[in-house]
C-alpha cells in the first residue's frame, strides 16, 4: 500500500507531490553540479596559476556538455515516457522503455569516450584554448573522459528512480558520489600535488560510485520497474519515441555547448584568457543559482506526465501554475542578491584581483533580468512532461542558436566590445522566455480541448 501511494501522482495534493520530489531532486542536482563546481573552486585558488588553470577548466565545459547532451537524449527522453506509460497502467511498456534507455546509454558512452580521446587537441583549440591554457584543459580531460560511462549511466538512469516516486533514493544516488568528490578533491589537488589531474580523478571516482548505486537499486528488490536483460532488447518503435522526446534535452545541452564555444572563442580573441576565466565563474554561478528551479520544474514533469496519462487535466494545470509562480518568485530574489553582492560571489571561485575587478560588471550584465529564465524553464518542463518534443526542441534552438550565438558573435563587433558577449544572455532570456511560456500556455489549452472533444 505504501509503495502504491508513493508511485501514484493522481491523488492527494499536487503541490505536495511536486515538493516531495523537488527537494531531493534539487539536492541531488546540487550535488551533481558540485562534481564540477568544487573542482572550479579549488582550481581557482591554485597558488601561482589560478586564473590560467580556471580558464583551462572552463574550456572543458563544451566537451562535458556534449556528454551531457547524449545522456539527456536517452535519459530525459525515456524517463517522461516511462512516467506517462505508468500513468496509463502500462507497466511492461514502462519497463522496456527503461531497458532500451540503458542499452543506448551503454552504447553511446563508449563511442563518445573513444572520439574524445581521438580528437581532444583540435577540439579544445576550436573551443577557445590558447597555448597557455591548453595544457590545463588537456590534463583534465585525459582523465575525465575515462569516466564517461559512469557519468552517462549514473545520471541518465537516475530519472527512472524518480519517476517511480523514490525521490530520496534518487538524491542518494548523487549524494554519496559528491561526498567522496568533495573529500578527495583537496587531497588529490593540494596534498598529492596533482592539480587539475587530481580534480579530474576525484570526479571520475565519485561518478563511479554514483553509477554503481543507481544500477544496484534498479536491479534490486525495492524498485517497481526492474532493469534486466529482457527489457534491454532494442525495440525500434520505443527507441524512436525515446529519441523523439529526448531530443529536447539533447538540444538544450548541445546548444549550451554551442553557446560556450562561441563565448570562449570570442572572449579569447576580444578580451584574452582572463575573460574566459570570468565566463567560467559566471557559468558556475548560474548553474548553482538555477538549481532550485531546475529541481522544481524537473520534479513537476513526472507529476504532469502521470496525470496527463490519467487524463487528470485539472491537476496538470495546478502543476503548471505552481511551478511557474514559484520559479519566477525565486529568480527575482536570486537576481537581487547577485546584484547587491557580486564581489563576494566572484571571490568564491577565484582570488585574482584582476579577474574579480573585471568580473563584477560582467556579472551585472550577464544576470540582468535573470527572472525571465524561469519562464523558459517552466515552459520547457511542461512541454517535456506532456510529451510535446517538437515545441521543446524549437524553443531550445530559438533561445540559444537563433538569439544567443549570433548576438555573442555580433555585439562585440558593433561597438560593445567584450561586454557584448555578456549582454547576449539577458536579451535571450527576455525574448526566449516570453515566447516559450506564452506558446506553452496555448499548447496546453489546445491539448486539453482536443482530449475533451474526443471524450
Amino acid at each position: 500500500m505504501q509503495t502504491q501511494q508513493k508511485s501514484d501522482f493522481s491523488s492527494g495534493s499536487v503541490i505536495r507531490h511536486i515538493l516531495a520530489l523537488a527537494v531531493p531532486m534539487t539536492v541531488a542536482q546540487l550535488v551533481q553540479v558540485l562534481y564540477n563546481i568544487v573542482d572550479r573552486i579549488y582550481i581557482g585558488h591554485l597558488p601561482g596559476a589560478s586564473s590560467l588553470a580556471l580558464t583551462g577548466l572552463g574550456l572543458t565545459f563544451p566537451v562535458i556538455t556534449v556528454i551531457t547532451a547524449f545522456t539527456n537524449l536517452f535519459g530525459m527522453g525515456g524517463a517522461p515516457l516511462c512516467s506517462i506509460a505508468r500513468g496509463r497502467g502500462e507497466e511492461e511498456k514502462a519497463r522496456r522503455i527503461m531497458g532500451n534507455t540503458f542499452a543506448m546509454l551503454c552504447t553511446f558512452c563508449l563511442v563518445l569516450m573513444v572520439l574524445g580521446y581521438l580528437f581532444l587537441k583540435p577540439v579544445l583549440y576550436l573551443f577557445g584554448a590558447s597555448d597557455a591554457s591548453y595544457p590545463y584543459a588537456r590534463d583534465y580531460m585525459l582523465i575525465y573522459l575515462a569516466g564517461t560511462p559512469f557519468v552517462m549511466l549514473g545520471t541518465g538512469m537516475n530519472g527512472f528512480i524518480n519517476v517511480q516516486g523514490f525521490g530520496r533514493t534518487g538524491m542518494m544516488t548523487i549524494l554519496l558520489g559528491a561526498a567522496v568528490n568533495i573529500l578527495l578533491d583537496p587531497i588529490f589537488i593540494f596534498v598529492l600535488g596533482m592539480g587539475v589531474q587530481g580534480a579530474a580523478l576525484a570526479t571520475v571516482l565519485s561518478q563511479l560510485l554514483s553509477a554503481v548505486w543507481v544500477l544496484r537499486f534498479l536491479t534490486g528488490p525495492k524498485t517497481l520497474l526492474r532493469l534486466d536483460r529482457g527489457s534491454m532488447r532494442p525495440d525500434p518503435r520505443l527507441l524512436r519515441e525515446i529519441v523523439g522526446l529526448g531530443t529536447a534535452g539533447f538540444i538544450m545541452s548541445a546548444t549550451n555547448g554551442a553557446v560556450q564555444v562561441a563565448c570562449n572563442a570570442t572572449l579569447r580573441d576580444s578580451g584574452g584568457d582572463v575573460y574566459v576565466g570570468i565566463m567560467t565563474v559566471l557559468n558556475s554561478v548560474r548553474d548553482v543559482v538555477a538549481l532550485p528551479i531546475q529541481g522544481l520544474t524537473n520534479a513537476a514533469q513526472p507529476v504532469m506526465g502521470y496525470n496527463y496519462g490519467a487524463r487528470r487535466f485539472d491537476r496538470v494545470k495546478k502543476s503548471i501554475a505552481f511551478t511557474s509562480i514559484a520559479s519566477v518568485a525565486y529568480m527575482l530574489v536570486a537576481w537581487l542578491l547577485l546584484f547587491v553582492f557580486p564581489e563576494p560571489v566572484m571571490r568564491v571561485f577565484n582570488s585574482d584581483p584582476v579577474l574579480v575587478a573585471k568580473g563584477v560588471p560582467a556579472l551585472h550584465l550577464y544576470f540582468f533580468g535573470f527572472f525571465m529564465m524561469a519562464l523558459q524553464f517552466s515552459g520547457q518542463s511542461t512541454f517535456v512532461g506532456l510529451g510535446q518534443s517538437r515545441q521543446a526542441v524549437f524553443f531550445s534552438l530559438f533561445r540559444k542558436i537563433i538569439i544567443v550565438v549570433p548576438l555573442t558573435l555580433l555585439l562585440p563587433r558593433v561597438g560593445f566590445g567584450v561586454q557584448g558577449v555578456f549582454l547576449a544572455e539577458p536579451i535571450s532570456n527576455f525574448i526566449g522566455g516570453l515566447a516559450c511560456f506564452i506558446t506553452m500556455l496555448f499548447t496546453v489549452n489546445r491539448l486539453f480541448r482536443g482530449h475533451a472533444e474526443r471524450g
